[in-house]
């Protein structure tokens, strides 16, 4: 077991080390940091230029190499350097990273909650209303990619909005600037605006786990351990809460680590948006 454990932490840093070194060197062919300077007018001297891309280690003359490992070891004593405004990395992801775990914490934790429930409902009801109509409402949202059904909402948002001539859903920010009010007053005011983001998230999350969970459950009612729970007089809804929940759930585990890589993507893409 321990051996296990210790080449599948191994496999894990190389691919870490591949991935950040690939996305570094993607950074490095594709930007043109010297290009923000040189197009400036008046014109910047090129020492001037030269010393603030040295600064953040994106000098294009520097060989890439060497930036390479100056940046590696950076980032392995927490160092991520700064950006090109001068201001440290460390300190902006602090800041940044705290917004994006709440979003995608809100959203995880309402996909999943609500798409374990549907997805086990609709098996259960397999081909009633209630099964096609969460169906049909899944693949929807499934086909629709994540940065228009965020406009889509933004869009509902401010609609509803204007219905009600007050602004009860916010589009932007993460809370109203200047806002002068009770802590009471504040919590409302970041809350309206996690809706339509946390919304953004949790809809494709539902419908996901939701498809997941629906056939997963079809599976364990058709199996034999369920079959017997009924033989020996346990009641449909007994058998199915004792015995066919547990089994159903289980994989949902395994399928939670992979589907929170695709939430991050799309957080990446409500938050822009």
């Amino acid at each position: 077991m321990l051996g296990f454990i210790t080449k599948r932490f191994i496999n894990f840093v190389l691919m870490v080390l591949i991935a950040s070194s690939m996305g570094y060197f993607l950074a490095s062919v594709a930007l043109n940091p010297r290009g923000n300077y040189e197009a400036a007018n008046p014109p910047i001297p090129k020492e001037s230029i030269d010393a603030v891309l040295n600064r953040a280690n994106v000098n294009d003359e520097v060989p890439f190499t060497t930036r390479y490992v100056k940046w590696a070891g950076n980032v392995l004593q927490g160092d991520f350097g700064e950006d090109l405004d001068q201001n440290r990395v460390n300190e902006e992801f602090a800041r940044r990273v705290w917004v994006s775990l709440r979003l995608l914490m809100l959203g995880t934790l309402l996909g999943a909650t609500i798409g374990v429930i549907v997805g086990v409902v609709s098996a259960v009801r397999q081909y009633e209303i209630f099964d096609r109509s969460t169906s049909l409402f899944a693949y929807f949202i499934l086909s629709t990619p994540v940065f228009l059904l965020a406009i889509l909402l933004k869009f509902v948002g401010i609609k509803f909005n204007d219905s009600i001539g007050s602004t009860f859903f916010f589009t932007q920010g993460e809370y109203t600037s200047g806002y002068i009010g009770s802590s009471a007053g504040r919590f409302v005011d970041r809350l309206q605006h996690l809706i339509l983001p946390t919304l953004s998230i949790a809809l494709g999350s539902i419908s996901f786990y939701s498809r997941y969970q629906r056939n997963t459950m079809l599976d364990v009612l058709s199996s034999d351990h369920l079959r017997t729970a009924r033989a020996k007089g346990l009641t449909k809804r007994q058998a199915l809460f004792k015995h066919g929940l547990r089994v159903a759930i289980s994989p949902m585990a395994t399928f939670f680590a992979y589907g929170f890589g695709l939430l991050i993507a799309g957080a990446a893409f409500t938050e822009t948006i």
